[in-house]
């Protein structure tokens, strides 16, 4: 088999601070946990956070690499639909699964278009859409050519301002409901492994911690994992049988404030591009705040500290299987730089460890977001039913 490798242009996309400051991204990790929690029979998806925008440099691996761009909210990806292709700007979403098109540019058939006479809709946490079901050739990046992909082509969509639509790379099973006369729509590495075009049913995201707005310091990996974007050795778990998370990438995982206080026991959550803050079960977010000594606040609607709290701050640590990760009081807190993109003030201390909105014991009692996200490498393997985790060389910066 022969492997691919992406190489494209780097840049980077111009941030746009959301109506509503730090208030519309709550509103939106908690309704798009709301869908979570409700399940695969009301869909998931879109977050105001994850996505970003396409190639950039090459993967030092034989791996199919496609380098993302950070705005602080939101990531998008270039992905070329037909023969010859348009390009679309399209959220990358682990919480859903549906790939579709024309939110904002129209769908433009070609000769490798093929309607399927079927129906497509999709409700996500924050919009909606629904539509007629394609197929046609996708192209990601440069080089990595998929046939036949199930498209969705919007003749509605609510929620997706200044998107084109969503590559969905969650599991397959999330597209179950979601088209007419279908059972399920594989998604588009399901595809690309199917096709024989990467060697393995997965995908691997790195991050960088954000300083600035606008700079490519993301990678998606289709059909392996890139050595040089983690340190140490790559902890693979099962997923999740508890439900709902195990409708999504869910794992099993306890949450400690500092050494020896559990705020959160063993239970079952889910690590998720699309959420952007780092949201706990109701129970486990109050005792953070009252171990950090945070208040809200009221323009922002995030917890807040003091330069002497934040000194005091102590380590999140995540036990997932075997294995306790160090989420730093650096890691706990909003890029400083970017606090005008929350409506916030300048130099104030905001956290990114919000309430999920729901108690314990829901069956889905975390979303590791984009916030955590960005301090670790993780791997989303289809064909093994598992994700793995390692630590990076920004694991513990000081970047925020």
């Amino acid at each position: 088999m022969s492997h691919v490798v992406i190489r494209g242009i780097p840049f980077a996309t111009r941030l746009r601070a959301a109506k509503g400051g730090a208030r519309q991204l709550l509103e939106r990790d908690r309704a798009r946990a709301q869908k979570f929690l409700a399940g695969k029979s009301h869909h998931t998806p879109l977050g105001t956070a994850l996505s970003a925008s396409v190639p950039s440099s090459s993967s030092n691996t034989a791996n199919s690499s496609i380098d993302v761009t950070d705005s602080g909210v939101t990531y998008t990806m270039q992905v070329g639909v037909g023969n010859p292709a348009t390009q679309y700007t399209l959220l990358i979403d682990t919480g859903s699964s549906n790939t579709w098109v024309g939110a904002d540019l129209p769908y433009k058939p070609t000769s490798s278009s093929h309607n399927t006479g079927n129906t497509i809709n999709v409700s996500y946490g924050s919009g909606t859409m629904s539509g007629k079901e394609y197929t046609d050739t996708v192209t990601l990046g440069s080089s990595l050519v998929i046939q036949n992909q199930g498209v969705g082509v919007a003749s509605s969509a609510q929620g997706f301002e200044g998107v084109d639509g969503i590559l969905g790379v969650g599991p397959v099973d999330l597209t179950e409901g979601t088209v007419s006369n279908t059972t399920d729509v594989p998604t588009v590495t399901d595809n690309l492994y199917a096709q024989g075009t990467i060697p393995s049913n997965l995908l691997g995201i790195s991050y960088e911690p954000s300083s600035n707005a606008d700079v490519a310091n993301g990678e998606l990996t289709f059909g392996g994992t890139d050595n040089t974007k983690y340190t140490g050795t790559l902890n693979t778990v099962p997923l999740t049988t508890t439900s709902p998370a195990s409708l999504y990438w869910g794992i099993n995982q306890t949450v400690s404030y500092g050494t020896g206080q559990t705020i959160l026991n063993t239970t079952a959550g889910i690590v998720d591009t699309g959420t952007t803050l780092l949201l706990l079960a109701t129970e486990a977010f109050q005792a953070y705040q009252k171990a950090t000594g945070a208040v809200e606040d009221p323009t922002t609607g995030l917890l807040t500290i003091t330069p002497q709290q934040y000194a005091n701050l102590q380590s999140l640590y995540f036990k997932i299987g075997n294995v306790t990760y160090d989420f730093t009081p650096n890691a706990q807190i909003w890029p400083r730089n970017l606090n005008s993109i929350l409506g916030g003030e300048e130099g104030q201390i905001y956290l990114i460890v919000s309430d999920l909105g729901s108690s314990f014991g829901s069956g889905l009692d975390f979303i590791n977001g984009f916030g955590w996200l960005q301090r670790f490498y993780t791997v989303f393997d289809t064909g093994n039913k598992q994700l793995s985790v390692a630590t990076t060389t920004y694991t513990d910066a000081d970047t925020n």
